[in-house]
């Protein structure tokens, strides 16, 4: 209790702090709808920046290094690999899947002087982040792909592959739209939480939370800030205990107001895992708030500068097979084959070939791992428990529309009962550009209900959503602007469902057989299920299989041989 009178106490510190910078009022915005601040000295931009509505605007990347440990970490992790003694003996390595778990383990695996050959099943990389162009030529995602500060395993190899500049940065800000509630001139309202350059972490957080009343009441955080002590007090411990409960049952017992978890959390559980928070474990809210607020720039988010695959994925490839490595496409697994001690002697493709390495790391979606495993290590408890995971179906939509739609330049949290969030890509994304037309990418979520239905149903569905959240220039007569094509794409299986009780069964990226390892955001790390975690797991896998062939007990192929007839 006492050290919630000190935050609050530095809340109140830090309000005062922006008010001796300039004084502030709230107001209107016109058409785009949200609270802002602003000083009679015209000095707002000291504090709080953020472009007009309509207008885009990318910001410089952060200092992470100089306000992250985790970003430090992550560099020295990297290093590790760099720093390892060259083998002797490079091993090969079969590496199942291109996506970023994948793409980072071959990366990592050539830094440490080892030759990865990546086999990916499809003709495109990126796997959850896999894009593809429509007869058109425009860019069609599998999903809405954001990138924190607080990935710092992503963010690192956006500075060892040279690419940092692809990053569009945003403004540090989370804004959630206001479904059905309109400016005077009849725009969308949106509500902004705004976390001011001046301050760092956690202050910059209390700040944007505590200047936000359109969406919570100053008791209502109150009670939510009473609710987060024992997070605050017992650390990770207490947010790993949490995954017993989901985070609307974590409420209930915390005394926190239903209207919280209805105003912000709703749209945030789906945001971070496409359920609802009647399912979502409370770890995941706990851990994604601890990165958030405990990080400078943890919650500042950038958009890519256009397609995942050509942008991120191809330069880690690029990298690895500059050191040795190989990629594959087109190359789907049949299945896995043993020796008699229930090592992996070799991976039956579909095309008949075999292929053969030293070792195996699988990235494959647990789904899929699941249907692959051999019948020999089902008893096993370490793949046993996999049974305890499945994926989360997950909808990604894209609407083309003939003008151009008053939003923001920024992921939008939608709030609306079958939405997620969504932005507009031909204001954010660099690559996808239209100064004309709007270009609405959308995650449709919770997706269980819909997975099956046509995209007609979907989309109209959707539709619907939007005319509330764009009731001055979408209309149901038709009178208002006219979608000129949409694309709906279907991932029946996508991350693990982090329902509550799942950490039990999240498997380590070693496993019981020696020459076998495992990577995906579904393993045991500390990011989930993302970007981040499926990169950091990545990296994990690389560094659990080079250590393993230091301590040479990872059993060596006599001869190399790539491809065989099987």
């Amino acid at each position: 209790m006492v050290y919630y009178g000190k935050a609050v106490v530095v809340g109140c510190l830090a309000g005062n702090l922006v008010s001796a910078f300039v004084p502030i009022t709230f107001v209107g915005t016109g058409s785009a709808g949200s609270s802002r601040l602003r000083g009679r000295s015209g000095a707002l931009s000291m504090i709080f920046d953020y472009p007009a509505p309509g207008v885009r605007k990318d910001y410089p990347r952060p200092p992470l290094e100089d306000t992250s440990q985790n970003q430090r970490e992550a560099a020295a992790f990297s290093q590790t690999f760099i720093n390892m003694p060259r083998p002797s003996r490079p091993l090969k390595v079969a590496v199942i899947g291109a996506g970023l778990a994948g793409l980072s383990c071959a990366k990592y695996l050539s830094d440490a002087g080892h030759n990865p050959v990546v086999l990916e099943a499809r003709d495109v990389l990126g796997g959850k982040v896999a894009a593809w162009q429509d007869k058109d030529g425009d860019w069609i995602e599998t999903g809405l792909h954001i990138f924190f500060g607080a990935y710092p395993n992503v963010n690192q190899m956006f500075t060892e592959l040279g690419i940092r500049d692809r990053l569009q940065w945003k403004s540090h800000s989370m804004i959630f739209a206001m479904p059905g509630q309109q400016t005077a001139d009849g725009f969308q309202r949106f509500s902004r939480f705004d976390f001011p350059d001046l301050l760092p972490a956690p202050l910059n957080g209390l700040v944007a939370i505590l200047l936000n009343n359109e969406m919570l009441t100053f008791p209502e955080k109150i009670q939510f800030g009473i609710g987060l002590i024992p997070a605050i007090l017992f650390g990770q411990k207490y947010v790993e205990e949490c995954d017993s409960l989901t985070v609307t049952e974590w409420m209930t017992k915390q005394g926190v107001p239903d209207r919280v978890n209805d105003e912000v959390f709703i749209a945030m559980a789906k945001a971070l895992n496409f359920i609802d928070p009647d399912n979502l474990s409370m770890t995941v809210v706990l851990t994604a708030l601890n990165r958030f607020l405990q990080e400078t720039h943890g919650s500042k988010m950038a958009f890519l500068d256009g397609p995942p695959p050509t942008r991120l994925c191809q330069p880690m490839a690029d990298h690895m097979i500059a050191r040795g490595g190989e990629l594959r496409m087109n190359q789907r697994i049949s299945s896995i084959l043993l020796n008699d001690d229930k090592t992996v002697r070799g991976l039956k493709m579909q095309d008949g070939s075999m292929v053969e390495a030293d070792a195996y790391v699988s990235t494959m979606p647990v789904d899929v791992l699941k249907l692959m495993l051999p019948e020999e290590w089902r008893p096993i408890p370490y793949f046993e428990k996999l049974s305890g995971l499945t994926g989360v179906p997950v909808i990604n939509i894209h609407l083309w529309f003939d003008r151009k739609l008053t939003t923001v330049d920024h992921l939008l949290f939608s709030r609306s009962p079958l939405l997620s969030v969504y932005a507009d890509m031909s204001l954010t994304c660099k690559g996808y550009r239209d100064d004309d037309k709007s270009m609405l990418e959308l995650v449709f979520a919770p997706a269980k209900d819909w997975i099956g239905r046509s995209d007609e149903d979907i989309i109209d569905a959707t539709m619907g959503e939007l005319y509330r959240l764009f009731p001055n220039e979408l209309a149901r007569d038709g009178s208002g602007a006219k979608l000129l094509k949409y694309a709906v794409v279907k991932t029946p299986l996508s991350v693990y469902e982090a329902t509550a009780g799942r950490e039990m069964y999240r498997p380590e990226q070693t496993s019981p057989i020696p020459n076998f390892f495992l990577a995906g955001c579904f393993t045991k790390q500390k990011y989930l299920a993302s970007m981040e975690g499926a990169t950091f797991s990545g990296k994990l896998a690389a560094r659990a299989l080079a250590d393993a062939a230091i301590a040479g007990t990872i059993p060596l192929k006599e001869k190399e041989s790539s491809a065989v007839a099987a």
